[in-house]
């Protein structure tokens, strides 16, 4: 007796199972920026999309003519998504839990920049690069011989009389 019992309890038990929906909607003010959820493009707002995990998202909204916005959005768990009771909402519960979402965003109108102040800009863009940032190159050997390389003293080197092939060959 038992024995059916058992079985007719995990047969039915798929059945009962339950489930949690997350959707996220994020809008635009003015709608038609590219969303990028975690450097994922999403879509062109408005527009949703399921995720599995709560957390921080990086969500970053881009159109022509508006300022790049990139936000750094927390999405916090419902009640019935932190442990121990996730478990029940997500397994054992037996109608479907829904947890939506909307994020609102307004975008700025980009800023235009005058001629002087590109001018400006491009000047000292190059007055910097005549002051000679340039990294120099590094010394070229000629000589490759089978001479060992010489030992470092601050104990980085292990190698002791080792012959060493060259490195680099140009």
């Amino acid at each position: 007796m038992r024995f059916r019992i058992l079985v007719i309890f995990f047969v039915a038990m798929p059945c009962v199972c339950g489930c949690v929906r997350r959707r996220m909607t994020v809008r635009s003010n003015p709608p038609g920026a590219l969303v990028y959820i975690d450097d994922q493009e999403i879509g062109k707002t408005p527009v949703s999309t399921s995720f599995t995990y709560y957390g921080t998202r990086k969500i970053r909204l881009a159109r022509d003519g508006f300022e790049t916005e990139t936000v750094m959005q927390k999405v916090k768990p419902p009640w019935y998504q932190i442990p121990p009771l996730d478990f029940i909402s997500e397994n054992l519960y037996p109608g479907e839990l829904r947890d939506e979402r909307i994020l609102d965003f307004d975008l700025s109108p980009q800023q235009v920049s005058t001629r002087e102040e590109l001018l400006g800009r491009a000047n000292d863009l190059r007055s910097a690069s005549r002051v000679g940032y340039a990294v120099p190159s590094p010394e070229v050997r000629d000589d490759f011989d089978d001479r060992p390389l010489p030992r470092d003293d601050s104990g980085i080197s292990d190698l002791q009389d080792e012959q060493v092939p060259p490195a680099f060959y140009p």
